[in-house]
């Protein structure tokens, strides 16, 4: 279903059949005010069997609402400030008498509406909080006081007569209040942080809306394999094919990418016929690019993709294409956008060589979300770094079937489909390789320091059981120097900075609380075998307010 942003006879048609199809006869309203947790929300209610429905702020007026009747309506959070940036959003919305879930932002603007105080407040909140809860409301039913959310948010509303405190936390007075039919809450109960958020939207979905029904599941799995074979299919009846249609798709070793190749298999292939098997019919190749990668990214690809009957797989060496692209650019952002041409352009030349119909990503909601991308909607969207697989125009059609998933819903996927566990549960590793895990200038020298500490944190993570426990681990080539004393000899190396984090989907995360054995051990290792380097350090930092990787 598309964005909504105004009540056509046509839209509104076309969402009545939606509910139809899903057996429901509610839905609830979602305005993305641009933050990067939205899609959990519609996730969260998805798995509640709610139909959620994204609407535009920028151009949904109250009576394209009053048309639509939704049981209830939920305003996210967002980038920008009731004070000096006052999101677009027509506030007569609030004066319906529908029960509206105000989520950080969201209750920001309407208690502002009602004429509460919003003020910047002198101790802003990131990361996760104690909730006290003050009144009992049926929002909060089944929570326990106490309970961990997720907060990130600098303004903050003034307790005063006009909102009833729900509830409180350390900075934030009114960490959740409610006026008529207005909720809101300061936190953010979509992210897996907050320990009761999925119990509190059922809530608001069937106590507070009175929704009645749920639309039954849906193999998410199955959908997305039959979309991609109208998709394929499509693109061979235009252009008058008989044999079918040919997807490349860039392999990482990742799961993601992963997940997209059995999808396809699934998709191409049905019943088991195999590229061997058909002297006619739709062929996949996997497209591996080397120079920015970690040690074992290769390896992973050649052994469980190499010997498949059902793709091919080519490694494509850019090494040096990357190394000139990559000369003289400093910052972070520079290098993301200097990687992604050399990543095109690859793809662009085996996609002439293949003769290939479309090209295939495993790209993530989150890798457009973070993009500056994702729902279509007025709202702004913070671009907080530029993705290599996000908002290229490739030749061909692009497939991108877990655009619309988070990291742990692809993983489910994967399960579901048979994608084996070892590349299901390899940590997720940035596109641009090693670039965003140097600082400074790209060379040939610190690829190959980058490469053998990644090799040893990695390793050993592994041989002490931590691998699996934690959800990303890092090891980061900085800039500044240290002194160093080894043998008799002295002089300077670099600071290698470790990190590891604890997250679901990537949307939010903890830093890790690594033994300190363990940590003492890789840096030994790091600082005996890695002669360039000097010391070593580990990063106790959550997202937010930093991001998972450095850059």
């Amino acid at each position: 279903m598309p964005i909504f942003k105004t009540a056509t006879m046509e839209t509104l048609a076309e969402i009545s059949e939606e509910m139809r199809m899903r057996k429901t006869a509610h839905l609830i309203l979602l305005f993305s005010m641009g933050s990067q947790f939205d899609h959990l929300i519609v996730q969260q209610l998805a798995r509640l069997g709610v139909y959620c429905l994204v609407a535009d702020p920028a151009s949904v007026r109250v009576e394209d609402v009053q048309k639509l009747k939704p049981a209830g309506i939920i305003v996210s959070g967002g980038p920008a400030s009731v004070h000096d940036e006052p999101p677009p959003f027509d506030e007569k919305i609030f004066d319906l008498g529908i029960p509206v879930l105000g989520v950080c932002l969201g209750f920001q603007m309407w208690a502002k509406h009602v004429g509460a105080k919003v003020t910047p407040h002198e101790k802003r909140e990131f990361g996760t909080h104690t909730l006290k809860i003050l009144s009992a409301d049926d929002l909060f039913e089944g929570v326990s006081n106490g309970t961990k959310v997720l907060q990130t948010h600098g303004d903050s509303i003034e307790p005063d007569s006009i909102i009833t405190i729900l509830g409180s936390t350390e900075n934030a007075p009114v960490a959740a209040g409610r006026y008529k039919h207005l909720w809101g809450v300061q936190f953010h109960p979509e992210v897996t942080e907050t320990d009761k958020g999925a119990h509190m939207y059922e809530n608001f979905c069937f106590k507070i809306c009175g929704i009645t029904d749920r639309f039954p599941a849906h193999n998410v799995s199955k959908e997305k394999i039959e979309n991609l074979q109208k998709q394929i299919a499509g693109k061979s009846a235009e252009g008058g094919s008989a044999s079918g249609g040919k997807v490349l798709i860039a392999l990482s070793g990742g799961s993601d990418s992963s997940v997209v190749a059995y999808l396809l298999k699934e998709a191409m292939h049905p019943q088991g016929e195999t590229l061997k098997s058909r002297s006619q019919g739709l062929t996949l190749r996997g497209i591996y690019i080397r120079g920015i990668d970690r040690p074992d990214d290769e390896a992973y690809v050649k052994n469980y993709f190499g010997k498949q009957d059902w793709i091919s797989v080519e490694i494509a060496d850019a090494t040096k294409e990357f190394l000139a692209a990559l000369k003289g650019k400093m910052s972070m952002q520079e290098k993301r956008v200097a990687m992604r041409d050399v990543y095109r352009e690859v793809l662009e030349e085996k996609i002439k060589e293949f003769g290939a119909d479309f090209i295939a990503q495993g790209t993530l909601y989150t890798d457009l979300r973070e993009s500056g991308l994702g729902n279509a909607t007025g709202a702004r969207v913070a671009e907080i770094k530029v993705h290599h697989n996000t908002g290229i125009k490739f030749s061909v059609p692009e497939l991108t079937p877990l655009s619309d998933c988070v990291k742990d819903s692809a993983r489910g996927i994967g399960r579901d489909i048979g994608v084996p566990e070892d590349l299901l549960v390899r940590h997720p590793f940035p596109g641009p390789g090693l670039v965003v895990r140097i600082e400074g200038e790209i060379t040939a020298e610190r690829l190959k320091i980058a490469r053998a500490i990644d090799g040893i944190y990695i390793e050993e993570l592994r041989v002490a059981d931590l691998y699996k426990t934690v959800w990303q681990a890092g090891a980061t080539l900085t800039r500044s120097e240290h002194t160093v004393s080894k043998g008799d000899d002295a002089g300077t190396g670099y600071v290698v900075a470790l990190w590891a984090v604890w997250s679901v989907n990537g949307f939010t995360a903890r830093f890790a609380q690594l033994p300190y054995d363990f940590l003492d051990r890789v840096s030994r290792r790091i600082t005996n075998e890695v002669r360039e380097v000097g010391s070593v350090v580990y990063r106790i930092s959550d997202k937010p307010p930093a991001t998972i990787e450095w850059g």
